[in-house]
């Protein structure tokens, strides 16, 4: 059976997402999807998706992820970080008090309006694509959930570096922007690392120079270990069923992992009063 699972990648800042899965279909000679992308200056960690497990995509984007990142005050870019055209004397450098103070206002499910530089799809084409070309637009802001921002510690001259909890879709760089903003101020983003992306977590990361050959099935987590849904086993004729596309009375509501005749399936969905399999992943 060809292997499918999930790999944790520990991605080192100044390579892009892409640059490493396709580094890591080089290695396993299989098809491979990232589960949330990082930007190329950020590092932390990536959860890349192995052969059939790439299909786990829509149920891993949207779970809770962890960051850390620093802000610099009194700065300003196009792109909102450091890699972009930085303009320093951009306004006051708030103080440590001050930046505490704010800090409530970002938390929550707010309406949070992404960086022109992202990826974004305008019309058919990337929202970065256009903002590099001098092509004027905007983008809709969009619910995001930020479930914490704490200030750690002072990093540098107006620069300070915040732990942030987050649902999935969240730009960190705007938040440096917009908490800037609720201080009358600029900021940007000077460094990122994700800390945990769901159950994914920083301290159990792989480099991706690891991989080899002849060991990365060792670092390969079965999917059935990363999904959080309770269980839903069936057998003989109802397993058939089931594998056949068709519907099976159940009295629960939600996802499940699939389990027929004692072997991981899939994801199966249930409600209404029945169960179907949503995605075969085995």
């Amino acid at each position: 059976m060809t292997p499918s699972g999930i790999l944790n990648i520990d991605k080192p800042a100044g390579a892009s997402s892409a640059a490493v899965v396709g580094l890591i279909k080089r290695v396993t000679g299989l098809s491979c999807g990232h589960m949330g992308t990082l930007d190329p200056m950020a590092g932390g960690v990536l959860p890349v998706g192995v052969g059939n497990a790439t299909r786990l995509f829509d149920y891993l984007l949207d779970k809770e992820k962890q960051y850390r990142a620093a802000f610099l005050f009194g700065a300003d870019s196009d792109t909102l970080d450091s890699t972009g055209d930085v303009k320093y004397g951009a306004g006051r450098v708030p103080c440590e008090e001050e930046i505490r103070a704010a800090l409530s206002s970002q938390v929550g499910e707010i309406m949070q309006e992404p960086p022109l530089y992202s990826a974004k799809c305008v019309h058919g084409a990337r929202a970065y694509d256009l903002a590099r070309k001098g092509i004027p637009f905007t983008l809709e802001k969009k619910k995001v959930a930020i479930y914490s921002l704490d200030l750690l510690e002072k990093t540098g001259e107006g620069e300070y570096s915040f732990r942030i909890r987050c649902g999935g879709g969240t730009y960190i760089r705007a938040i440096a922007r917009d908490l800037a903003a609720a201080l009358g101020t600029k900021a940007i983003m000077t460094s990122l690392v994700r800390e945990k992306s769901g159950m994914f977590d920083l301290k159990d990361a792989v480099s991706p120079d690891v991989l080899q050959k002849d060991n990365w099935q060792e670092f390969l987590l079965p999917v059935r270990n990363v999904l959080s849904y309770p269980r839903a086993d069936f057998s003989d004729l109802t397993a058939k069923r089931l594998k056949d596309g068709l519907t099976q009375p159940f009295a629960g509501e939600g996802l499940y992992t699939l389990w027929l005749d004692g072997a991981f399936y899939g994801v199966a969905e249930a409600g209404g009063g029945v169960i179907r399999a949503r995605t075969k992943l085995c």
